[in-house]
């Protein structure tokens, strides 16, 4: 059985090259992705280094996608990959979700949404790399600060169904003021269909129905975003 002594570490590498000395001396943003990596996952293997076991991971699961993949990626496969293990699997699932809630922190509390951009910034990191379409709402006050937001629905890679009825109940529930609408474009191509232009429509019309505003609907693409609001397909 493989200890952790018998591991090649960053402390065996030559002192230019080791990671947690980069740090130090030139900054975290001078360090490559394999070697910030090596620094989470601390040890390598009997025949690599933990810079070698990134710079490995990295090649075999990143392909086009980048960093990306840690977002995909699940526990159970991490643990698969040669070099990582239980406890390497771990630490990089929490760093991913830290860094996920570092983007989203100070946007949300009392976080008051006065254009799409705020949108973005609320959700963009949230829904970016999801494999299927999330249909969420955002809940706002009368001052336009965020109540709460939550999945309405979670469709197919194409499509979600949505229906109005879906879309008040908990905003009745909680008594808002007005609802923004969100979507993501698995294919992370922003641009609304034919569906999201009907089905904001209908969602349009039934709030006007429930005195509740629909502020905007906006759809989520990588890194990009489309405001139905600002293309004036809501008025």
């Amino acid at each position: 059985m493989e200890t952790q002594q018998s591991r090649l570490r960053i402390k065996d590498l030559p002192s230019e090259e080791r990671p947690y000395e980069k740090l130090e001396r030139y900054g975290s943003e001078m360090l490559s992705n394999a070697e910030l990596m090596a620094i989470i996952i601390k040890t390598g293997t009997k025949t690599e280094t933990s810079v070698e076991v990134a710079r490995r991971v990295l090649k075999e699961c990143a392909e086009d996608n980048g960093l990306a993949f840690l977002h995909d990626i699940s526990l159970e496969e991490l643990k698969r990959i040669k070099g990582i293990g239980r406890v390497k699997a771990v630490q990089l699932k929490a760093v991913i979700q830290l860094a996920k809630r570092i983007a989203a922190s100070g946007y949300q509390d009392k976080m008051c949404i006065s254009s799409p951009a705020d949108v973005s910034k609320l959700l963009m990191e949230d829904m970016r790399y999801l494999k299927q379409e999330h249909f969420k709402i955002i809940m706002l006050n009368v001052k336009n600060h965020v109540l709460k937001h939550v999945d309405i629905t979670i469709g197919t890679l194409n499509a979600s169904i949505v229906h109005p009825r879906d879309v008040f109940s908990e905003p009745i529930r909680v008594k808002c003021a007005s609802v923004i609408l969100v979507h993501n474009h698995p294919s992370g191509d922003p641009a609304p269909s034919h569906e999201d232009i009907e089905v904001t429509k209908r969602i349009v019309e039934a709030g006007k129905i429930l005195g509740i505003d629909v502020l905007d609907h906006i759809i989520i693409g990588d890194g990009k975003y489309v405001s139905l609001k600002e293309k004036g397909i809501i008025v």
